[in-house]
């Protein structure tokens, strides 16, 4: 009998490699069809390491199937794919085991003729996973094609990237970043102050048999060492909230204050929001806004369960005219992006992503930007984000920005609020998380001041 997680990780694979579903909608729609934890781990976990390690599992499919991975059956190639990794990876399965339920699979998947093939190979792994034969480190970091094969294959990332990053930063640093794309994500809570206070949160958590530790940059960031804390009161009830500590520094960025005017523009699934209201007291005035029906509804709950039930609501598209005037004192535009920044919790968007993807994500960005600025006001605030490690999407957006658009200056490090620790942000004063600085994911972050009265921008 195939091992239910493993069927699962099948599953929700292949409804990946179709495009069907991207990793996350995938494994929360195969937990659903699991009614033990146990499974319900494991099958996320191989999903999750094939994607991290995709590269150099086809890599050694290919050397020991004898044949490129794209002259294979997609059924084939997952089941391959999957197995491989467990043998390599969670080597605390029996490799027979694993073997078994791959052969299986190839079976339930109506390849019967394939059977054969899929045992020849995945024996022949793992006979010789203590001496793989991957790309190895270069000894000298100046030999670019050998760099390139081993970030690329052994290191598993897309050949384009692994190119920018090692012309951009150089072997050390892309070694780094990439090691930390490939190893797991800690869950990371965020305190929410609208409800409770941190060692109140704690407390409660300790009593539930989870233990946390402090962030290094977020106040209000808490690691999970131990424990299941989404199970237990302390979450249910909206104590704290799961949100990336990049992604929360973010919100202490934008420095929303108590009495502001606030619009926060792409604020699903409402981290960002909740975090803001709080650092408002609750006075003032928040608005926040998405586009789809989906995530106007989960922006919703969000709110609800945290809490924030007198944030204003609305459905909005930043790639047309905003539906108010320049009644803002802050607007936040947490811009739709590459996500090139969060590999290392969705690395299926390594794969997902091309290199000439990156110009039109900019230009949509410059645009939601500056129909954004319509809406804030003399001496008001303007802040740019994203979960993007490229320039494209970062510095270069800024400079079209402020080149297009009249009466906006970008605050510099000496004018920006110190609501982030000065370690995260750059000499410019941009926010600026990486992963070989800070063992964050990447994100970056401008603030913008109107110094005058709106204009149109130009075109």
């Amino acid at each position: 009998m195939i091992s239910p997680a493993r069927a699962a990780a099948y599953d929700l694979l292949l409804s990946v490699a179709r495009g069907n579903a991207d990793l996350p909608s995938a494994i929360a729609t195969a937990r659903k069809r699991l009614d033990d934890d146990r499974d319900r781990s494991l099958a996320a976990e191989i999903a999750t390491g094939v994607q991290r390690w995709r590269a150099a599992l086809d890599y050694l499919i290919t050397v020991f199937a004898r044949r490129d991975v794209d002259r294979l059956d997609p059924e084939v190639l997952e089941i391959l794919r999957l197995s491989a990794y467990q043998l390599l990876h969670l080597t605390r399965v029996p490799a027979a085991a694993v073997v078994d339920d791959g052969v299986n699979l190839a079976k339930r998947a109506g390849k019967k003729s394939a059977s054969g093939f899929v045992n020849a190979v995945l024996r022949a792994i793992s006979r010789k996973r203590h001496a793989l034969p991957l790309p190895p480190r270069p000894s000298h970091p100046e030999d670019r094609d050998a760099a390139l094969e081993y970030l690329s294959i052994s290191l598993s990332h897309p050949r384009w990237l692994a190119t920018r990053w090692y012309d951009r930063f150089g072997l050390d640093v892309a070694e780094r970043w990439m090691q930390f794309d490939n190893s797991p994500a800690p869950l990371t809570l965020r305190v929410n102050t609208l409800k409770t206070e941190r060692a109140a949160l704690v407390a409660a958590l300790h009593a539930e048999g989870v233990r946390v530790r402090p962030a290094l940059f977020a106040p209000d960031a808490l690691i999970v060492e131990e424990g299941q804390p989404l199970r237990g009161p302390a979450f249910e009830q909206g104590g704290c909230l799961v949100q990336d500590e990049a992604s929360q520094l973010v919100a202490h960025f934008a420095d929303a204050r108590p009495g502001n005017r606030v619009l926060d523009a792409c604020a699903s699934p409402g981290g960002k929001t909740t975090a803001m209201w709080a650092a408002m007291q609750r006075r003032g005035f928040l608005v926040a806004g998405d586009v789809r029906d989906r995530r106007i509804h989960l922006l919703r709950r969000t709110l609800a369960g945290a809490g924030a039930g007198r944030v204003r609501v609305v459905q909005l598209d930043l790639l047309a005219p905003l539906p108010f005037g320049d009644a803002f004192d802050l607007v936040v535009v947490d811009a739709p992006c590459s996500g090139l920044g969060t590999l290392r919790r969705d690395p299926d968007i390594r794969w997902r992503r091309r290199e000439e993807d990156l110009q039109g994500l900019a230009a949509s960005e410059l645009r939601m930007l500056q129909h954004a600025s319509e809406g804030v006001a003399v001496s008001g605030r303007l802040v740019y984000s994203t979960c993007s490690s490229e320039p494209e999407e970062n510095e270069d957006v800024v400079s079209a920005f402020l080149a297009t658009t009249p009466g906006f200056v970008m605050l510099e490090r000496r004018t920006v609020s110190l609501s982030v620790p000065e370690s995260v942000l750059d000499d410019r004063g941009c926010l600026r998380t990486e992963q070989h600085r800070h063992g964050l994911e990447a994100f970056f972050g401008a603030v913008f001041e109107r110094r005058s009265a709106p204009r149109a921008f130009a075109a």
